[in-house]
Protein backbone atom coordinates (compact mmCIF):
# COMPACT_ATOMS: atom_id res chain seq x y z
CA UNK A 1 0.00 0.00 0.00
CA UNK A 2 2.78 2.28 0.96
CA UNK A 3 4.43 2.38 -2.83
CA UNK A 4 0.61 2.74 -4.02
CA UNK A 5 0.44 6.05 -2.14
CA UNK A 6 3.88 7.34 -2.77
CA UNK A 7 2.85 6.95 -6.63
CA UNK A 8 -0.43 9.03 -5.83
CA UNK A 9 1.93 11.55 -4.78
CA UNK A 10 4.22 11.34 -7.15
CA UNK A 11 1.14 11.82 -9.91
CA UNK A 12 -0.28 15.30 -7.93
CA UNK A 13 3.21 16.36 -7.47
CA UNK A 14 3.76 16.18 -10.91
CA UNK A 15 0.69 17.57 -12.03
CA UNK A 16 1.23 20.80 -9.45
CA UNK A 17 4.29 21.67 -11.25
CA UNK A 18 2.80 21.13 -15.15
CA UNK A 19 -0.37 22.55 -16.80
CA UNK A 20 -1.52 19.26 -17.57
CA UNK A 21 -0.36 15.65 -17.36
CA UNK A 22 -1.40 13.48 -20.62
CA UNK A 23 -1.28 10.13 -22.41
CA UNK A 24 -3.27 7.90 -24.72
CA UNK A 25 -3.93 4.21 -24.37
CA UNK A 26 -4.76 2.39 -28.07
CA UNK A 27 -5.87 -1.24 -27.45
CA UNK A 28 -6.70 -3.44 -30.43
CA UNK A 29 -9.96 -5.48 -31.15
CA UNK A 30 -9.40 -9.19 -31.50
CA UNK A 31 -10.79 -11.96 -32.60
CA UNK A 32 -10.69 -15.34 -30.18
CA UNK A 33 -10.88 -19.05 -31.35
CA UNK A 34 -10.22 -19.24 -34.77
CA UNK A 35 -11.31 -22.37 -36.42
CA UNK A 36 -10.33 -25.44 -33.88
CA UNK A 37 -8.31 -22.90 -31.06
CA UNK A 38 -11.24 -22.98 -28.76
CA UNK A 39 -10.30 -20.72 -25.93
CA UNK A 40 -6.47 -21.11 -27.16
CA UNK A 41 -6.21 -18.91 -30.55
CA UNK A 42 -6.83 -15.23 -30.76
CA UNK A 43 -5.63 -12.70 -33.31
CA UNK A 44 -4.92 -8.50 -32.73
CA UNK A 45 -6.64 -6.46 -35.06
CA UNK A 46 -6.17 -3.28 -36.67
CA UNK A 47 -9.46 -1.28 -34.87
CA UNK A 48 -8.49 0.28 -31.42
CA UNK A 49 -10.37 1.20 -28.86
CA UNK A 50 -8.84 5.14 -27.70
CA UNK A 51 -8.29 6.03 -24.49
CA UNK A 52 -7.32 9.61 -23.64
CA UNK A 53 -6.53 10.75 -20.69
CA UNK A 54 -5.80 14.02 -19.10
CA UNK A 55 -5.08 15.11 -15.40
CA UNK A 56 -5.35 18.76 -14.35
CA UNK A 57 -5.79 19.53 -10.86
CA UNK A 58 -6.87 23.02 -11.67
CA UNK A 59 -9.80 21.88 -13.71
CA UNK A 60 -13.05 22.84 -12.83
CA UNK A 61 -14.84 20.25 -14.92
CA UNK A 62 -17.64 18.12 -12.58
CA UNK A 63 -16.33 14.68 -12.12
CA UNK A 64 -17.81 11.73 -9.89
CA UNK A 65 -17.28 10.86 -6.60
CA UNK A 66 -13.33 8.88 -7.60
CA UNK A 67 -12.02 12.09 -9.25
CA UNK A 68 -12.51 11.31 -12.58
CA UNK A 69 -14.95 12.75 -15.77
CA UNK A 70 -15.70 10.18 -17.93
CA UNK A 71 -16.80 10.77 -21.90
CA UNK A 72 -17.41 7.92 -24.65
CA UNK A 73 -18.04 8.15 -28.06
CA UNK A 74 -18.62 5.07 -30.68
CA UNK A 75 -20.75 2.03 -30.36
CA UNK A 76 -23.15 1.66 -28.58
CA UNK A 77 -22.63 5.18 -26.58
CA UNK A 78 -26.14 5.94 -25.66
CA UNK A 79 -26.15 2.49 -22.99
CA UNK A 80 -22.46 2.97 -22.21
CA UNK A 81 -22.59 4.22 -18.31
CA UNK A 82 -20.46 7.15 -17.36
CA UNK A 83 -19.89 6.55 -13.54
CA UNK A 84 -16.11 5.14 -12.93
CA UNK A 85 -17.59 2.85 -10.80
CA UNK A 86 -20.16 1.39 -13.49
CA UNK A 87 -17.93 1.57 -16.67
CA UNK A 88 -15.52 -1.51 -17.37
CA UNK A 89 -12.41 0.57 -18.41
CA UNK A 90 -12.68 3.05 -15.24
CA UNK A 91 -13.65 -0.12 -13.58
CA UNK A 92 -10.70 -2.35 -14.35
CA UNK A 93 -8.71 0.98 -13.80
CA UNK A 94 -9.72 1.18 -10.41
CA UNK A 95 -8.94 -2.31 -9.47
CA UNK A 96 -5.72 -2.14 -10.20
CA UNK A 97 -5.20 0.81 -8.68
CA UNK A 98 -6.85 -0.78 -5.47
CA UNK A 99 -4.51 -3.41 -5.26
CA UNK A 100 -1.67 -1.36 -5.12
CA UNK A 101 -2.87 1.94 -2.68
CA UNK A 102 -4.60 3.80 -4.46
CA UNK A 103 -8.87 4.37 -4.10
CA UNK A 104 -9.09 7.37 -6.27
CA UNK A 105 -8.23 9.14 -9.43
CA UNK A 106 -6.14 12.29 -9.19
CA UNK A 107 -8.30 15.17 -8.45
CA UNK A 108 -8.93 16.69 -12.36
CA UNK A 109 -8.73 13.11 -13.77
CA UNK A 110 -10.72 13.77 -17.63
CA UNK A 111 -11.20 10.74 -19.52
CA UNK A 112 -12.60 10.23 -23.04
CA UNK A 113 -13.16 7.13 -24.32
CA UNK A 114 -13.77 6.45 -27.87
CA UNK A 115 -14.70 2.75 -29.37
CA UNK A 116 -15.07 1.93 -32.73
CA UNK A 117 -15.13 -1.72 -31.61
CA UNK A 118 -18.63 -3.30 -31.90
CA UNK A 119 -20.00 -4.51 -28.56
CA UNK A 120 -21.26 -7.88 -28.18
CA UNK A 121 -20.08 -9.00 -32.25
CA UNK A 122 -17.30 -11.49 -30.90
CA UNK A 123 -14.79 -8.74 -32.30
CA UNK A 124 -13.37 -8.97 -28.11
CA UNK A 125 -14.83 -5.32 -27.27
CA UNK A 126 -15.06 -6.71 -23.70
CA UNK A 127 -10.98 -7.61 -23.84
CA UNK A 128 -10.01 -4.10 -25.29
CA UNK A 129 -11.71 -2.32 -22.36
CA UNK A 130 -10.36 -4.31 -19.93
CA UNK A 131 -6.65 -4.27 -21.38
CA UNK A 132 -7.21 -0.93 -21.52
CA UNK A 133 -8.18 -0.51 -18.09
CA UNK A 134 -5.33 -2.44 -16.80
CA UNK A 135 -2.76 -0.22 -18.64
CA UNK A 136 -4.80 2.87 -17.20
CA UNK A 137 -4.66 2.03 -14.04
CA UNK A 138 -1.08 1.14 -14.47
CA UNK A 139 -0.17 4.66 -15.93
CA UNK A 140 -2.40 6.33 -13.11
CA UNK A 141 -0.51 4.50 -9.97
CA UNK A 142 2.91 4.65 -12.07
CA UNK A 143 3.04 0.95 -11.43
CA UNK A 144 5.68 0.15 -14.40
CA UNK A 145 4.50 -3.10 -14.82
CA UNK A 146 5.04 -5.47 -17.78
CA UNK A 147 2.57 -6.45 -20.17
CA UNK A 148 2.87 -10.53 -18.85
CA UNK A 149 1.92 -8.95 -15.51
CA UNK A 150 -1.04 -6.79 -16.73
CA UNK A 151 -2.23 -9.69 -18.12
CA UNK A 152 -2.58 -11.43 -14.60
CA UNK A 153 -4.83 -8.79 -13.42
CA UNK A 154 -6.68 -8.72 -16.88
CA UNK A 155 -7.45 -12.74 -16.34
CA UNK A 156 -8.87 -12.20 -12.80
CA UNK A 157 -11.93 -10.13 -15.07
CA UNK A 158 -11.86 -12.03 -18.16
CA UNK A 159 -11.06 -15.59 -16.98
CA UNK A 160 -9.90 -16.68 -20.94
CA UNK A 161 -6.95 -15.63 -22.12
CA UNK A 162 -7.50 -15.67 -26.01
CA UNK A 163 -8.71 -12.55 -26.33
CA UNK A 164 -6.95 -10.40 -23.79
CA UNK A 165 -3.41 -12.29 -24.93
CA UNK A 166 -4.24 -10.92 -28.42
CA UNK A 167 -5.25 -7.35 -27.42
CA UNK A 168 -2.60 -7.24 -25.34
CA UNK A 169 0.25 -8.57 -26.87
CA UNK A 170 -1.05 -7.94 -30.67
CA UNK A 171 -0.54 -10.41 -33.59
CA UNK A 172 -1.38 -14.05 -33.60
CA UNK A 173 -1.51 -15.36 -30.16
CA UNK A 174 -2.06 -19.16 -28.23
CA UNK A 175 -2.09 -19.14 -24.65
CA UNK A 176 -3.38 -21.33 -21.23
CA UNK A 177 -3.92 -20.87 -18.01
CA UNK A 178 -1.31 -22.55 -16.15
CA UNK A 179 -2.08 -25.08 -13.22
CA UNK A 180 -1.75 -23.34 -9.88
CA UNK A 181 -1.53 -24.64 -6.52
CA UNK A 182 -4.42 -24.16 -4.66
CA UNK A 183 -3.62 -21.02 -2.68
CA UNK A 184 -3.12 -19.30 -5.59
CA UNK A 185 -6.12 -20.98 -7.64
CA UNK A 186 -8.18 -19.73 -3.79
CA UNK A 187 -6.59 -16.14 -5.29
CA UNK A 188 -7.32 -16.21 -8.83
CA UNK A 189 -11.26 -17.70 -8.27
CA UNK A 190 -12.42 -14.60 -6.15
CA UNK A 191 -15.68 -13.33 -6.77
CA UNK A 192 -15.88 -11.03 -10.15
CA UNK A 193 -18.05 -8.95 -7.79
CA UNK A 194 -15.02 -8.69 -5.40
CA UNK A 195 -12.99 -7.21 -8.45
CA UNK A 196 -15.84 -5.23 -10.06
CA UNK A 197 -18.10 -4.66 -7.47
CA UNK A 198 -22.05 -3.43 -8.00
CA UNK A 199 -22.96 -0.50 -5.89
CA UNK A 200 -24.47 -2.88 -3.29
CA UNK A 201 -21.14 -4.64 -2.77
CA UNK A 202 -19.96 -3.98 0.82
CA UNK A 203 -16.83 -1.72 0.50
CA UNK A 204 -14.97 -4.30 3.28
CA UNK A 205 -15.67 -7.42 0.78
CA UNK A 206 -13.72 -5.25 -2.09
CA UNK A 207 -10.56 -6.88 -3.16
CA UNK A 208 -7.39 -5.51 -2.62
CA UNK A 209 -4.45 -8.49 -3.13
CA UNK A 210 -2.88 -8.29 -5.94
CA UNK A 211 -3.77 -11.43 -8.26
CA UNK A 212 -0.62 -14.40 -8.24
CA UNK A 213 2.22 -14.28 -10.92
CA UNK A 214 1.73 -16.06 -14.14
CA UNK A 215 -1.72 -16.88 -14.31
CA UNK A 216 -1.43 -17.85 -17.72
CA UNK A 217 1.74 -18.22 -20.77
CA UNK A 218 1.52 -16.45 -23.98
CA UNK A 219 3.35 -17.38 -27.25
CA UNK A 220 3.28 -15.25 -30.48
CA UNK A 221 3.10 -17.17 -33.94
CA UNK A 222 4.47 -15.35 -37.32
CA UNK A 223 1.66 -14.75 -39.62
CA UNK A 224 1.89 -14.48 -43.44
CA UNK A 225 0.78 -11.01 -44.19
CA UNK A 226 -0.94 -11.91 -47.52
CA UNK A 227 -3.63 -13.12 -45.44
CA UNK A 228 -6.41 -10.63 -44.69
CA UNK A 229 -8.97 -10.37 -42.32
CA UNK A 230 -12.50 -9.83 -43.65
CA UNK A 231 -14.78 -9.64 -40.96
CA UNK A 232 -18.73 -9.80 -41.43
CA UNK A 233 -20.66 -8.18 -38.55
CA UNK A 234 -24.68 -8.75 -38.28
CA UNK A 235 -26.94 -6.56 -36.45
CA UNK A 236 -27.46 -8.04 -33.55
CA UNK A 237 -25.17 -8.80 -30.53
CA UNK A 238 -24.80 -12.11 -29.06
CA UNK A 239 -24.26 -12.72 -24.94
CA UNK A 240 -20.86 -14.52 -24.26
CA UNK A 241 -23.17 -16.25 -21.38
CA UNK A 242 -25.53 -17.09 -23.90
CA UNK A 243 -22.89 -18.49 -26.49
CA UNK A 244 -21.29 -20.75 -23.42
CA UNK A 245 -24.73 -21.77 -22.60
CA UNK A 246 -25.19 -24.06 -25.36
CA UNK A 247 -22.03 -25.50 -25.14
CA UNK A 248 -22.16 -29.24 -24.17
CA UNK A 249 -20.68 -30.77 -20.56
CA UNK A 250 -18.41 -32.95 -22.49
CA UNK A 251 -17.37 -34.37 -25.98
CA UNK A 252 -16.92 -36.84 -27.85
CA UNK A 253 -13.26 -38.53 -27.87
CA UNK A 254 -13.87 -38.29 -31.64
CA UNK A 255 -14.67 -34.75 -32.25
CA UNK A 256 -11.46 -33.35 -29.59
CA UNK A 257 -9.15 -35.31 -31.76
CA UNK A 258 -10.78 -33.71 -34.84
CA UNK A 259 -9.56 -30.02 -33.30
CA UNK A 260 -6.58 -30.99 -31.77
CA UNK A 261 -5.31 -32.38 -35.41
CA UNK A 262 -6.39 -28.97 -37.38
CA UNK A 263 -5.08 -26.97 -34.42
CA UNK A 264 -1.61 -28.46 -34.72
CA UNK A 265 -1.78 -27.43 -38.75
CA UNK A 266 -3.39 -24.52 -38.32
CA UNK A 267 -0.65 -22.10 -36.53
CA UNK A 268 1.93 -23.38 -38.95
CA UNK A 269 -0.35 -23.16 -42.11
CA UNK A 270 -0.97 -19.32 -41.40
CA UNK A 271 2.88 -18.45 -42.12
CA UNK A 272 4.11 -20.28 -45.11
CA UNK A 273 3.99 -17.93 -48.66
CA UNK A 274 2.55 -18.82 -50.59
CA UNK A 275 -0.30 -19.48 -48.12
CA UNK A 276 -2.40 -23.19 -48.87
CA UNK A 277 -5.83 -22.23 -49.34
CA UNK A 278 -7.62 -25.59 -48.90
CA UNK A 279 -5.18 -26.64 -46.10
CA UNK A 280 -5.77 -23.66 -44.41
CA UNK A 281 -9.74 -23.83 -45.09
CA UNK A 282 -9.95 -27.39 -43.69
CA UNK A 283 -7.49 -26.60 -40.64
CA UNK A 284 -9.65 -24.06 -39.47
CA UNK A 285 -12.60 -26.63 -39.49
CA UNK A 286 -13.96 -26.94 -35.64
CA UNK A 287 -16.44 -29.30 -33.70
CA UNK A 288 -16.07 -27.83 -30.93
CA UNK A 289 -18.49 -24.63 -30.44
CA UNK A 290 -19.44 -23.45 -33.86
CA UNK A 291 -22.37 -26.35 -34.19
CA UNK A 292 -23.73 -25.76 -31.37
CA UNK A 293 -24.05 -21.98 -31.53
CA UNK A 294 -25.71 -22.24 -35.23
CA UNK A 295 -29.20 -22.05 -33.19
CA UNK A 296 -27.48 -18.71 -31.46
CA UNK A 297 -26.99 -17.17 -35.41
CA UNK A 298 -29.69 -17.67 -38.25
CA UNK A 299 -27.33 -18.19 -41.18
CA UNK A 300 -24.48 -19.50 -39.37
CA UNK A 301 -24.68 -22.72 -40.63
CA UNK A 302 -25.00 -22.29 -44.05
CA UNK A 303 -22.49 -19.67 -44.44
CA UNK A 304 -19.49 -22.31 -42.79
CA UNK A 305 -20.92 -25.39 -45.10
CA UNK A 306 -21.83 -22.90 -48.51
CA UNK A 307 -18.71 -20.82 -48.50
CA UNK A 308 -15.42 -22.84 -49.30
CA UNK A 309 -11.74 -22.58 -50.34
CA UNK A 310 -12.70 -24.15 -53.53
CA UNK A 311 -16.08 -21.88 -54.48
CA UNK A 312 -14.38 -18.63 -53.36
CA UNK A 313 -11.33 -17.28 -55.32
CA UNK A 314 -8.69 -15.98 -52.35
CA UNK A 315 -10.99 -17.39 -49.72
CA UNK A 316 -8.36 -19.02 -47.01
CA UNK A 317 -10.57 -20.08 -44.48
CA UNK A 318 -13.72 -19.08 -42.52
CA UNK A 319 -14.74 -19.51 -38.77
CA UNK A 320 -16.93 -17.98 -36.25
CA UNK A 321 -15.13 -14.89 -34.57
CA UNK A 322 -15.05 -15.72 -30.62
CA UNK A 323 -18.63 -16.11 -29.34
CA UNK A 324 -19.88 -14.52 -32.71
CA UNK A 325 -22.06 -13.41 -34.48
CA UNK A 326 -19.29 -11.85 -36.51
CA UNK A 327 -17.64 -14.14 -39.39
CA UNK A 328 -14.11 -14.37 -39.88
CA UNK A 329 -12.90 -15.08 -43.57
CA UNK A 330 -9.21 -15.39 -43.95
CA UNK A 331 -8.02 -14.07 -47.67
CA UNK A 332 -5.59 -13.39 -49.87
CA UNK A 333 -7.56 -11.52 -52.46
CA UNK A 334 -11.43 -10.78 -54.03
CA UNK A 335 -12.14 -9.34 -50.35
CA UNK A 336 -15.69 -7.54 -51.45
CA UNK A 337 -16.63 -10.77 -53.47
CA UNK A 338 -16.21 -12.75 -50.20
CA UNK A 339 -18.09 -10.35 -48.08
CA UNK A 340 -20.85 -9.56 -50.15
CA UNK A 341 -21.48 -13.79 -50.41
CA UNK A 342 -21.90 -14.05 -46.50
CA UNK A 343 -23.86 -11.01 -46.54
CA UNK A 344 -26.28 -12.83 -48.88
CA UNK A 345 -26.28 -15.53 -46.64
CA UNK A 346 -27.06 -13.55 -43.92
CA UNK A 347 -29.88 -11.30 -45.50
CA UNK A 348 -31.95 -14.71 -46.58
CA UNK A 349 -32.17 -15.38 -43.19
CA UNK A 350 -33.27 -11.95 -42.38
CA UNK A 351 -29.77 -10.59 -40.91
CA UNK A 352 -28.41 -7.10 -41.67
CA UNK A 353 -24.55 -7.33 -41.89
CA UNK A 354 -21.94 -4.66 -42.34
CA UNK A 355 -18.15 -5.55 -43.02
CA UNK A 356 -14.65 -4.37 -42.67
CA UNK A 357 -11.48 -5.13 -44.01
CA UNK A 358 -8.66 -5.55 -41.00
CA UNK A 359 -5.36 -6.51 -40.42
CA UNK A 360 -2.95 -7.55 -37.95
CA UNK A 361 -2.50 -5.38 -35.26
CA UNK A 362 1.02 -6.92 -34.36
CA UNK A 363 2.16 -4.88 -30.99
CA UNK A 364 -0.70 -4.96 -29.16
CA UNK A 365 -1.85 -2.63 -26.28
CA UNK A 366 0.38 0.57 -26.69
CA UNK A 367 0.78 3.62 -24.32
CA UNK A 368 1.88 7.84 -26.05
CA UNK A 369 2.46 9.96 -23.20
CA UNK A 370 1.16 13.81 -24.73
Amino acid sequence: METGEQNYRFILDQASKTTMLAFKIKVPASSANIGPGFDVLGIGLNLFLEIEVKIDPESNTSSDSHNAKLEYEGDGAAGVPLQSERNLVTQTALYVMRCNGMRDFPLGTHIRVYNPIPLGRGLGSSGAAIVGGVMLGNQIAGLKFSKERLLDYCLLIERHPDNIAAAMLGGFVGSFLNELPPAQLKAVSVPLETILPKASTPKELLEVNPPPNEIGQYLKYNWNRKIRCVTIIPEFEVKTDDARAVLPSSYSKQDIVFNLQRLAVLTTALTLDPPDHRVIYEAMKDKIHQPYRTKLIPGLETVLSNVTSENTRGLCGICLSGAGPTILCLATENFDEIARTVIGIFEENEVKCSWKLLDLATDGAALDVI
